[in-house]
């Protein structure tokens, strides 16, 4: 198990944390608020920035150094009083040692002016772990992202038009790692024309270095003890934006969005921009939203890690961290628990993937069982151990749906199954035969494998699985089950007297029709999971003709990330960057033929419920120019052109 990624905390006798990693203390022993709000609130005009954001508006703040947040909230705070009402806030902060939930607030307990913010940012403190963290707050008005990890491995990815930054390392004696050029160099590379910052150090080195790096800086008056602060602004080049097939179109005009199925991607989609003030559409051919694959009545918020940091690791951490703070906004008990999954170890294959993976990541995301703590846990007799994630558990899928699109600038509009898309003007127009259900600038496919009726997304590689669940009644001694235990499938503890036991996999069948065989082969994965979870509910003797279940179809792409983002025209991309064909290292000066205002959310495999709520996140930020809830390489990793891409360089499809 790797060291733990929380800061190490003393206190003094005044009730101020002190880190042991650093040998320093967090803010000033005299006037914490007060240097924050003369430091980097005051020397970055903040205030007066605040109040000049127009209406949907927004301003982005950067930050090396998050340590107990009290920047990010003194921001806020100031934020909500001087800002218009539709204006947002976007926080970016890097974090290594993150504060624990309890020392976190325990520290924030020292500024009670600030418990209006403080309560609803330890409300959503979980599940912060190593990488990107996304943090929707104040209804979605404040976002905040944390980025845990060191700094210099954090910025280089991560994708934010910074308007302001917040130099709040540890003293420079203390950590040196923070005020290096390299890091200043990240700095310049996200900032733009009048990006402005300020630090709490006047340091000659400090200066000189940013001087370097493009921020013309001088030495203003200090708070309190502090003689002499530095403040400035980017007065350099902007840097090139990329690849320009991955790059961030450009819209304009009305915020107004059309987004095509009503899963958990679409409601999900829909929620993210309402909450940014777009008016949506939401079309769905059923006659209620969630009805099909979003539509079981328990999901697993299963996390199948890799060892080695791949994107869709990265991915699924993220993923994972941001539906399980959405998670606080339902029902505990009813819509969702956080009763814990228990990962069996089930043969000498698996058992060696979790032993790798509870080397790299830390005991609050994963911990390692024997078989005898397994059983503890699960409250049932296993054949072995496992990976026990104590902050998963299960979810009423449509409850989350429901939730995530239930917001006044969302229309749902059930019974309207959009069957083509076609271009009118600056519009995109569903239609059904010669009807247009509805009309908008932008449309965002979120259909799952059906994306594939409209010619515009026809080419993208997504293949429909079948999965059957069984519902099994709780029978008095299946009520011990205490979380969800999964093998080769799972099975949960019962909501509303019932336990969800799944799930097939079918590459072949196109019938939705609950099958006696799949029943069986479910009954099989649970006698797998545990012969005495299987006598408790009596599986031997159930009539099987009778078992009640449920069977959709999951859409997955041939490297398990979803798709999500901007699609361009097949064609015309295909001839622009005809090079690559030839040299794969080439990058064409070339804009990406984009149809403009198109968009795709899918592809989310069995993960849904970890993958959609974020990806819906960077959908967003896609299309508002805001910070990406990912890193870089991640995004681009799920972006729809990537196939496009590999056809290309490698002549055939991908």
């Amino acid at each position: 198990m790797p060291e733990s990624l929380n800061a190490q905390l003393d206190w003094n006798d005044q009730g101020q944390p002190f880190s042991r990693q650093f040998d320093d203390v967090y803010f000033s022993r005299e006037d914490g608020l007060g240097e924050t709000r003369h430091v980097f609130l005051g020397h970055n005009d903040l205030p007066a920035r605040f109040a000049a954001l127009p209406e949907n508006g927004r301003l982005v703040i950067g930050e090396t150094g998050f340590g107990t947040g009290t920047n990010f909230l003194c921001a806020w705070q100031s934020f909500e009083r001087e800002a218009p009402a539709g204006a947002r806030l976007h926080f970016v902060s890097v974090e290594k040692f993150p504060l624990s939930p309890a020392d976190l607030g325990r520290a924030l307990a020292l500024w009670p002016e600030l418990k209006e913010q403080t309560d609803q940012l330890l409300e959503q403190y979980v599940a912060i772990h190593p990488g990107f963290q996304r943090l929707v707050l104040a209804g979605g008005r404040v976002i905040l992202t944390l980025m845990i990890g060191d700094a210099l491995e954090m910025l280089p990815q991560l994708d934010a038009p910074i308007d302001a930054w917040f130099l709040d390392g540890f003293a420079p004696a203390k950590n040196p790692a923070m005020w290096t050029p390299e890091l200043f160099a990240e700095l310049a590379r996200l900032s733009v024309a009048g990006t402005t910052l300020s630090t709490f150090t006047c340091t000659g080195f400090v200066r000189r270095a940013l001087k370097d790096a493009g921020f013309a800086v001088r030495r203003v008056p200090g708070h309190g003890k502090k003689w002499e602060n530095l403040c400035g602004a980017f007065t350099g080049q902007a840097s090139a934006t990329g690849k320009p097939w991955f790059a961030r179109p450009r819209l304009a005009g009305e915020r107004r969005a059309l987004v095509v199925g009503a899963g958990l991607a679409g409601c999900a989609t829909a929620g993210s921009l309402a909450a940014r003030g777009w008016q949506v559409t939401l079309l769905e051919r059923h006659g209620k939203i969630a009805d099909e694959a979003s539509g079981n009545p328990q999901g697993v918020l299963y996390l199948k890690l890799s060892a080695h940091g791949t994107a869709l690791s990265q991915l699924i951490v993220a993923g994972f961290g941001h539906t399980r703070r959405l998670l606080q906004r339902l029902q505990q008990g009813t819509d969702w628990s956080a009763c814990g999954v228990l990962q069996l170890a089930f043969d000498d294959q698996e058992a060696e993937r979790q032993a790798k993976l509870a080397a790299a990541f830390p005991g609050d995301l994963l911990q390692s069982l024997d078989r005898e703590q397994a059983e503890r846990r699960s409250g049932i007799a296993l054949d072995s151990g496992g990976l026990f994630y104590p902050e998963a558990g299960w979810v009423h899928p449509p409850a989350l749906c429901q939730v995530l699109s239930q917001h006044p600038n969302v229309q749902v509009r059930l019974h309207n199954e959009a069957l083509a898309l076609r271009r009118h003007g600056e519009q995109w127009q569903a239609l059904a035969g010669d009807e247009v259900l509805a009309e908008a600038p932008v449309v965002v496919l979120a259909g799952a494998a059906d994306i594939h009726r409209f010619a515009q997304s026809a080419d993208l590689p997504l293949k429909r699985i079948r999965g059957q669940i069984t519902r099994l009644a709780q029978t008095p001694a299946s009520a011990g089950l205490a979380c969800v235990v999964c093998a080769e499938g799972y099975v949960a503890p019962a909501r509303h007297g019932e336990h969800t036991l799944g799930a097939s996999f079918d590459f072949q069948s196109e019938d939705l029709e609950p099958t006696v065989a799949e029943h069986l082969g479910n009954l099989g994965l649970l006698k797998e999971i545990s012969g005495d979870l299987a006598q408790r509910l009596d599986a031997e003797k159930l009539p099987v003709e009778q078992l009640q279940g449920r069977a959709a179809f999951r859409c997955t792409s041939p490297d398990y990330l979803p798709i999500v983002g901007p699609l361009a025209d097949a064609e015309a991309f295909a001839e622009r960057y005809a090079v690559l064909a030839r040299d794969a290292r080439q990058v064409p000066d070339i804009p990406c033929p984009w149809l403009d205002g198109l968009y795709v959310n899918s592809g989310h495999g069995s993960r849904g419920l970890i993958s959609a709520p974020l990806s819906a996140e960077l959908l967003a930020a896609w299309l508002e120019n805001e910070p990406l809830p990912l890193p870089r390489p991640v995004a681009e990793a799920c972006h729809p052109n990537r196939f496009a891409l590999r056809r290309l360089i490698r002549g055939h499809k991908a």
